[in-house]
């Protein structure tokens, strides 16, 4: 497939011959123009890429990691978005005055884009042989079979099984993560120089993301493709970056390689960032660590260092002027007036306090009858199949299959596992917001599975929810002193409009807002704040149980330590039970007293969570926790994990005997005929497993 190499080709490869850098970012600035004025996205970063190199981008959601990464493949948003300063090299060629005929070229040849979502990337009305082969006939002159043949070897290089049928299949027929990998492949199509991911595993199970960073990386290194990877999860950053580029409020914070970053922070926002995650490899300390405060405006931002309004170690002189970057040691940048001391003395040195180590306080558990307890329960749904011999036909999808547990009063139980295994679903059913197949819901005494009327409504005032999503939670329509108040006086808990008022001003400031806060409307608070008015509208009913769906996985690190470290508070004072869902187990295990691993429908583990995580018993929890990156290189490099192979079976079509066998490193052919009982293997510890 060789191809003649044209002048321009020839001069850029001359150049690349001169410059170790394949990327060269200098100086970069970005504005958008918006009716309130200019936001300034991107001011003045800088940073170098070599061939074969995996370098990060991190910071938290609005400090322009994705905005610089669109700046250089020339897609901002026109007439808004637009480059007002600054270089953008890549071999030798400056990217932002190349014209768009040559930008068009460049794209998805020499540098290729993953972006986050991967069903909003891909057009949902053209094949994924199609949209594999389209760039391999536009910029490799292929023709149709030779397209095909490469989409189809492409298929099989990023793991995707059955290559040949895919082909022909549309993306909504593909899961989550075999829809980033068929991005991963269109990426890799071409061949390209430099590959940038945006934020590529935040919406798949950590056992598919590490599948897909692992391949990611191996192309790297085999391919000696250049790999940017933007993303807000250090443990990521920890296993497969080589260096690493901390920015913040559109500025860089620092920079350096990975290990030297992570051993010795000079900057209080990475080391701040690096507090705030839980880890699964360190004791369980009291309370998460967090980075008080929210990152500024960019309509309007502080004259001085963008973090000095939130940094415990600020000096009056880091609100005169913004601190320059500049190197304090070999290869290692912070743009900190006190990186020098912090170098010297370290963090802790600065007052910037280290994780807490100690053990968190005894919880008041109620030892009596559980509160809650659920009894072989089964949520199906019917779904169309098809037509055969002119008759519809139907399917059933098992989601809930026969899941029994308890919740004792004041308990956190975590409920985990990869998408599709019914987690949510879960949840859903025990609101009532789905009807259960079959099976029982025991609410403090009370068999509610088929409550209805004001037996109902009870039981829903006492069990409320915590949506993932707070944003479309809450009614765009309405204050948030409206969403606050409009339960309690649906459910008459306040005689009047101005009790609820007051009793919302009240709630506000318990879950860490300000009362004035009420007038607002959801578009005007973060992400963060958004979450916490969800928990204030929980807490407005005065419930026994709340159910948190995914509560911060959608936030950064820092809001998200906020956010766990309010729900152990309220649950002490308010003495709230808690079912926590996630697919987090760094998250889970720091909240959650006992845990309940799921998997296709069905449980594969129950135990106490320090149980669970020290000596996970079933194959598949041990899986996940392998997949989990520590946030610390030394540690990632020293430690054996195994990638756990192959896709979650449809629920449509299960595997026979125990669920969990097509993809188990210890199946054999009798877990292919028997589904494993939940049996307790020792006290209080459940497996299912016919291996155990």
């Amino acid at each position: 497939m060789s191809a003649v190499m044209h002048a321009g080709e020839r001069a850029t490869a001359a150049s690349t011959s001169a410059s170790p850098w394949l990327l060269e970012v200098e100086n970069l600035h970005v504005h958008f123009v918006t009716s309130r004025g200019i936001v300034r996205a991107v001011e003045g970063i800088s940073y170098k890429v070599k061939a074969g190199e995996v370098v990060a981008l991190v910071g938290e959601s609005g400090c322009g990691k994705s905005v610089s990464s669109l700046a250089i493949m020339r897609l901002l948003a026109k007439p808004a978005g637009r480059i007002v300063g600054g270089r953008v090299m890549f071999q030798g060629r400056d990217l932002v005055t190349a014209s768009a005929e040559e930008m068009r070229e460049i794209r998805g040849r020499d540098i290729a884009m993953i972006f986050q979502e991967p069903m909003t990337s891909l057009n949902p009305v053209l094949t994924i042989g199609f949209q594999i082969m389209e760039p391999l006939q536009i910029h490799l002159k292929m023709d149709d079979a030779a397209a095909r043949a490469r989409a189809l070897e492409l298929l099989k290089l990023v793991g995707i099984p059955d290559p040949e049928r895919r082909l022909d299949q549309y993306p909504h027929q593909f899961s989550g993560g075999m829809r980033q990998r068929v991005m991963i492949a269109i990426g890799l199509s071409c061949n390209p120089k430099l590959l940038i991911a945006d934020e590529p595993t935040t919406a798949l199970d950590v056992t598919i993301q590490a599948q897909i960073l692992k391949l990611m990386k191996d192309l790297s290194r085999d391919l000696g493709i250049a790999l940017v990877v933007i993303t807000h999860n250090l443990g990521v950053v920890a296993r497969y970056a080589d260096r690493v580029t901390v920015m913040y409020s559109a500025r860089i914070a620092e920079q350096s390689a990975a290990a030297q970053l992570f051993k010795k922070p000079l900057h209080p926002y990475t080391a701040g960032l690096l507090r705030s995650v839980p880890r699964l490899d360190r004791p369980r300390g009291r309370k998460l660590e967090t980075i008080d405060g929210m990152p500024p405006n960019l309509l309007d931002p502080p004259v001085g260092c963008r973090f000095a309004p939130r940094c415990p170690a600020r000096l009056d002189a880091c609100t005169a002027s913004a601190p320059p970057l500049v190197e304090v040691e070999s290869a290692h940048w912070t743009a900190c007036i006190r990186g020098d001391e912090m170098a010297k003395v370290g963090p802790v040195g600065l007052g910037l306090q280290s994780a807490n180590p100690s053990a968190p306080e005894a919880k008041l558990i109620d030892s009596a009858a559980p509160l809650l307890r659920v009894h072989d329960l089964r949520t199906y749904f019917e779904v169309g199949a098809g037509m055969q011999l002119l008759k519809r036909t139907h399917a059933e999808v098992r989601a809930v299959d026969g899941l029994s547990f308890e919740i004792r009063r004041g308990e956190t139980v975590g409920l985990v596992g990869e998408s599709g295994c019914g987690k949510t679903t879960v949840g859903r059913t025990l609101l009532r917001l789905e009807q259960a197949t079959g099976g029982q819901i025991i609410f403090d005494g009370a068999n509610v599975t088929r409550a209805e009327g004001e037996q109902l409504k009870r039981y829903r005032r006492q069990v409320q929810v915590i949506f993932q999503d707070p944003y479309s939670s809450l009614n765009p329509r309405m204050t948030i002193g409206q969403i606050i108040a409009e339960p309690m006086l649906v459910y008459k808990l306040q005689p009047d409009r101005k009790s609820a008022n007051r009793k919302v001003a009240e709630l506000l400031t318990q879950v860490g807002l300000y009362d004035y806060m009420a007038e607002r409307y959801p578009h005007e608070l973060s992400g963060g704040q958004r979450q916490r008015v969800g928990i204030a509208r929980a807490l407005a009913m005065q419930p026994s149980v709340i159910v948190c769906d995914e509560p911060v996985s959608a936030l950064d690190v820092s809001i998200q330590a906020q956010i766990m470290n309010l729900l152990e508070d309220l649950q002490r004072e308010f003495k709230l039970t808690y079912l926590f869902i996630a697919h987090d187990l760094a998250v889970v295990r720091h909240i959650s007293d006992r845990v309940i691993v799921m998997y296709l429908g069905k449980v594969m583990e129950i135990a106490d969570r320090d149980a669970l995580y020290s000596t996970p018993l079933h194959p598949y929890t041990k899986a996940l926790l392998d997949a989990v990156p520590i946030p610390d290189p030394a540690l990632e490099a020293k430690r054996e994990y195994h990638v756990l192979s192959g896709e979650v079976p449809s629920p449509l079509n299960p595997p026979r005997g125990c669920v969990f066998h097509t993809r188990c490193p210890r199946a054999g052919a009798e877990c292919t005929l028997t589904v494993p009982a939940l049996r307790e293997v020792k006290p209080g510890h459940f497996a299912a497993c016919i291996k155990i």
